[in-house]
């Protein structure tokens, strides 16, 4: 599977974006999908997840209530809805899968759990 992430930009602090991760390859509805974040200096986190059919999700509690991740897996695409943007949401945000023959209620929330890896976005908050 080739992820391709992109939408990020420049946006002011309370404003929204929204990023996608278009898959190729595969059978991406069988693959469990993370949005990491990696700001300079600090160590790459995971700020949301889906299962492959987005039955389960996960938020970094920094996130709640402000990002979104859903998946339309006819169009191959994994979003991430990021609403309320904060200055501590600048970062390079990189998608990531993981192939699931038998689980569609699975994620993994470490970086190791991922097989694959796209190229990475990246989005500024400005204060």
């Amino acid at each position: 599977v080739q992820l391709q992430a992109s939408g990020g930009g420049l946006v002011q602090a309370g404003g929204s974006l929204r990023l996608s991760c278009a898959a190729s390859g595969g059978t991406f509805s069988r693959h469990a999908v993370g949005w990491f974040r990696q700001a300079p200096g600090k160590a790459r986190e995971l700020a949301a997840a889906s299962s492959s059919r987005g039955a389960s999700t996960y938020y970094h509690d920094s996130v709640k209530g402000r990002f979104t991740i859903s998946r339309d897996n006819a169009k191959n695409t994994v979003y991430l809805q990021m609403n309320s943007l904060k200055p501590e949401d600048t970062a390079v945000y990189y998608c990531a899968a993981k192939y699931y023959a038998y689980s569609y209620n699975y994620y993994s929330t470490s970086a190791a759990g991922y097989d694959y890896w796209g190229q990475g976005t990246q989005v500024t908050v400005s204060s």
